[in-house]
Order: structure tokens, then C-alpha cells, then sequence
């Protein structure tokens, strides 16, 4: 069974903290319940339910969930065995000996897999990206150098979060790396002397034609093994930097010449979706010899004001500014640019590396379906740290097993044949009904209401509680699908002519 609908949701374990040290595999003799219930949290429980090892938790009375530091509010026992009973009896291919799939590359160069950090905060100093090294990550690109005196604000984060608390949509107020360009070099080259093998992608703004080369040709003297060229912080768009630079097509190509001109290693250029088509760039940068893409950064917004003091979030002594928004909410848009650049014939044999919203193995392997060759990471990073890494890993490995495939680039582009650009390719001939399971409703009405109130009317309750399709009014278009709390809606296999 491909691992693409997971049996246990995530609302299963809606109280775990995914905490830190977790108290609960203090408490287990047998197992590390915190790294299944993490990977259930990740998309992965096929993996972790071949960790499972003999049962030890039949006779257990669950020290585990007393030990958890909401004590009684997650059932950690009835998540294991649901993987055990559940899950495992379908996960019918088993996990990979190694992980030899996930190799790949940068512009021809080799990636041990293709996650990497992506320009920010998580990817600021020395300790950092050797922590995530050693977590196993394949590369960093490192937080963006600059030349520039940076004085970051406080606070300067604020995020939308889903009903369980998780961070959903985050904003970000902060510019560029705030160490000196000398103390940037020098950790380039420790990491480079300790980490030989992990790519180090070296993010960089300038001011000028001048500066751009300059930092290009010194991240190359002190081991980066490729550039990213930031053409699209949002948070830097004043005198003409940042995002103001990605969206005039005739300074990426220029700044992109400068910074090719000055170094001998690939050059990619980051590109903002602050702009109604990406292409346009992107077809400049190439034409400055760029030789891959990189997108996308955050999106400029505004995640709140507070009523009482009618300031933006997030407020700094009475202010605040638009910031550039990340996180899970954003994938949907970033999904789109990708395939944008993947399917432009100008773009061909560029090197995409996709980022916007990634958390889950599958979130990864949408934008590779997309185009993207490698990717990369923060905002799931800052909310649950560099050990998110086994599980994107894991899951993508147990994925390419399943499909056959020998590798990651055999999977590259799969989906872009399939997605039209525009509604107007589409069949409108058929209608496929839902379907509904029984034994799952719990006749609570919603699919009701959304239908009657937002929909075509062509459901009712029964004196059982249970939906009533008519199929003379219902136009197939799978709303009840979505609001249904129980899952218990699905896809007819048949499809009727309207």
C-alpha cells in the first residue's frame, strides 16, 4: 500500500507536545514511543510501524502515558498498537537497508539526499549547521551575508496556528545574517573542514554589480560549493533590495552576470512570489547564467492586528511592518511557481530547488513531482527542530521503494503533465457522486449544512442521522468530502453524465 492516506491522523494525537527528551520513553522499558508518535505526526507511520518490535505492550499498563506531561491526554498505548494492527498488516514493502535512493545532486553536484536548510535563522551559525549535520541533513543554505550593518527588531516573529495549536501560518520581521562577512568566511570554512561532504549553499545580497561579484568570489575562496542569490526578501526591499530586485526582470539578469562573472561555482538565483508570474525572472536569470532556481521565499503579509491597541502583529514598541509569511499554509502557492518554472520549455535543465511550506516526506515529494531537485526547509525546522529530518528521510526512502523507483530524479517532474495551468482542459462531462460509510458517520449534519448552505442542496438527514444523497441535484463537487469530521466521505468509483 503506497503510504499516501495515513490510517492514523493526526488528530489521533492532538495533545502530544512532541516534546523534548520526551518523558515518555523515559518511562518505557521496550520501546522510544516519542519517535513513533513523532513519525505518525510526520506522514511516516509506515515507517515507524516496521520499528515496531515484538509486542510489549499487551500486558503494559502504560507508564508512558502517566509519565506524558499532559498525563492521561494521549493514548500513546492505543497509537502504538493501532500501528501494530493497523498499519503494519498493510505496509507491505519493507524498509530500505539503506538509504542509497535519496542520493542526488546540485547542478551536478552530489547531495547525500536532497533536504537541505534554507536561508534563515536555522542556518545561522556554526553549531547550528553542524547540528544539523550531524542530524543528517544534506546541506544548508546559510542564512543570507551581507555587507550591511543588521539591527533585527523585537520581537519579530508571529504565526496563525490550527485548532491543536500547531503553528499553521508563520511571519517573519527579520533581514539578513547580523555577523560580519569576515566571521561568515570563517565559518565556512569549519564547516567545510569538518563536513566535507555536506553542501554548503551560501545565500548572498548585494548592493551594487560590484558587491554581488565580491561576495560570490569569497564564499567560493572559503568552501561554498554553490550561490544563492537573494533576490527576494521582503523584509529588505528598501533602496532597492530583496524582493524589489526579483521583480524587476533586468536586475536579476545584471546582478546574476556580477555574481557569475566573479565565481567558478553554480549560481542560483532566489526569486520572489510577490509577483503575478515568476517566469519572467527566472528567464532573466538564465540569460545572466544562472544555473538553477531557487523558490519560493515568504510572501508579504499581515497575520493580525490586536483590537485593542489596533497594531499589526508582530508589534514592536507600538509598530509593525509587513513581513514575509511561511510555513504549511504557503505550500499551496509555492506549489504553483514550481510548476510554473518546471513546465516553461526556457527553464529546461535548470536545477529547481523548491521550498514554502514543507513539514512531511509528502510535502517534499509534491514539489519534486513539481520539478524540484532538492529541497528546503525552516519554518518546520524552528517549530520542531532538526530532528524532523528521519522522518522526511524515512518516508521519502519507503516511498521511492514502494514506487520501484532507483532514485529521487527518477521522480522529478512526474506530476506536470497533469496540471494544466488553467481550468479550461478540464473533462465537465460526468459527475462522480460521494460516497458514504456507515459504519464511520456519526450523523453530526455537517456535510448537511455545507451542502444546503454552501453547496447545490442534495443532502438531508434520515431519522437515523445518516446523509441522504439526491443524486438529481448533486453536481459531484465533493465539498461534504471535505467538511466531514469523521472521514467518513469518499469518491464514488462511478462516474454518472450529467
Amino acid at each position: 500500500m503506497i503510504q499516501n492516506t495515513p490510517i492514523i491522523q493526526r488528530s489521533d494525537m492532538i495533545r502530544c507536545a512532541l516534546c523534548a527528551d520526551a518523558p515518555c520513553d523515559a518511562a518505557c522499558e521496550a520501546l522510544n514511543p516519542s519517535g513513533l508518535l513523532r513519525s505518525i505526526w510526520f506522514r511516516n507511520e509506515q515507517g515507524a510501524a516496521h520499528r515496531l518490535e515484538a509486542d510489549r505492550c499487551a500486558d503494559c499498563d502504560a507508564p508512558c502515558e502517566r509519565a506524558c506531561v499532559r498525563p492521561g491526554q494521549v493514548p500513546i498505548r492505543g497509537l502504538i498498537r493501532k500501528l501494530r494492527d493497523e498499519v503494519l498488516p498493510v505496509a507491505e514493502t519493507p524498509l530500505p537497508e539503506d538509504e542509497a535512493r535519496l542520493k542526488c545532486d546540485l547542478c551536478g553536484i552530489p547531495l547525500e539526499n536532497p533536504f537541505l536548510l534554507s536561508s534563515s535563522v536555522v542556518a545561522s551559525t556554526y553549531d547550528m549547521c553542524a547540528r544539523a549535520f550531524d542530524a543528517g541533513w544534506a546541506g544548508a543554505c546559510f542564512k543570507t551575508i551581507c555587507s550591511m550593518d543588521i539591527h533585527e527588531a523585537s520581537p519579530r516573529f508571529s504565526a496563525l496556528t490550527g485548532d491543536g495549536g500547531s503553528i499553521v501560518g508563520f511571519k517573519n520581521i527579520e533581514q539578513l545574517s547580523d555577523h560580519s562577512v569576515a566571521e561568515n568566511m570563517e565559518i565556512f570554512r569549519r564547516l567545510k573542514a569538518k563536513y566535507p561532504n555536506k553542501f554548503i549553499l551560501a545565500s548572498i545580497m548585494g548592493q551594487d554589480e560590484a558587491e554581488w561579484g565580491t561576495l560570490a568570489r569569497l564564499c567560493e575562496e572559503n568552501g561554498a560549493d554553490a550561490i544563492e542569490l537573494n533576490f527576494s526578501c521582503p523584509n529588505m526591499a528598501e533602496g532597492g533590495l530583496g524582493s524589489d530586485i526579483g521583480q524587476v526582470p533586468e536586475l536579476v539578469e545584471r546582478f546574476t552576470a556580477a555574481a557569475k562573472r566573479a565565481c567558478h561555482i553554480p549560481v542560483l538565483a532566489k526569486l520572489t512570489p510577490n509577483v503575478a508570474s515568476m517566469s519572467p525572472a527566472a528567464e532573466a536569470a538564465r540569460r545572466g547564467g544562472a544555473d538553477g532556481i531557487a523558490a519560493i521565499n515568504t510572501i508579504k503579509s499581515v497575520t493580525g492586528v490586536n483590537l485593542h491597541t489596533f497594531v499589526a502583529q508582530p508589534a514592536v514598541h507600538g509598530q509593525s511592518a509587513v513581513g514575509g509569511y511561511s510555513g504549511n499554509a504557503v505550500k499551496p502557492i509555492a506549489l504553483r511557481f514550481i510548476a510554473e518554472l518546471g513546465k516553461n520549455p526556457a527553464l529546461q535543465g535548470m536545477h529547481l530547488t523548491a521550498m514554502g511550506g514543507v513539514e512531511t516526506w509528502q510535502d517534499a515529494l509534491e514539489f519534486i513531482l513539481l520539478g524540484g531537485g532538492s529541497i528546503q526547509v525552516t519554518t518546520a525546522v524552528m517549530q520542531y527542530g532538526y530532528r524532523i529530518i528521519d522522518d522526511l528521510k524515512e518516508g521519502l526512502n519507503l516511498y521511492l521503494a514502494e514506487k520501484g523507483f532507483p532514485g529521487v530524479k527518477q521522480a522529478v517532474g512526474l506530476g506536470l503533465d497533469a496540471l494544466d495551468p488553467t481550468t479550461d482542459a478540464l473533462e465537465r462531462d460526468t459527475v462522480v457522486f460521494p460516497r458514504f460509510n456507515r459504519e464511520r458517520c456519526v450523523g453530526c449534519g455537517r456535510c448537511v449544512i455545507s451542502c444546503a448552505d454552501g453547496g447545490h442542496q442534495a443532502l438531508r438527514l434520515n431519522e437515523a442521522r445518516q446523509p441522504v444523497l439526491d443524486g438529481r441535484k448533486c453536481v459531484g463537487c465533493h465539498l461534504c468530502l471535505l467538511v466531514c469530521p469523521q472521514r467518513a466521505i469518499t469518491p464514488s468509483r462511478k462516474r454518472v453524465a450529467r
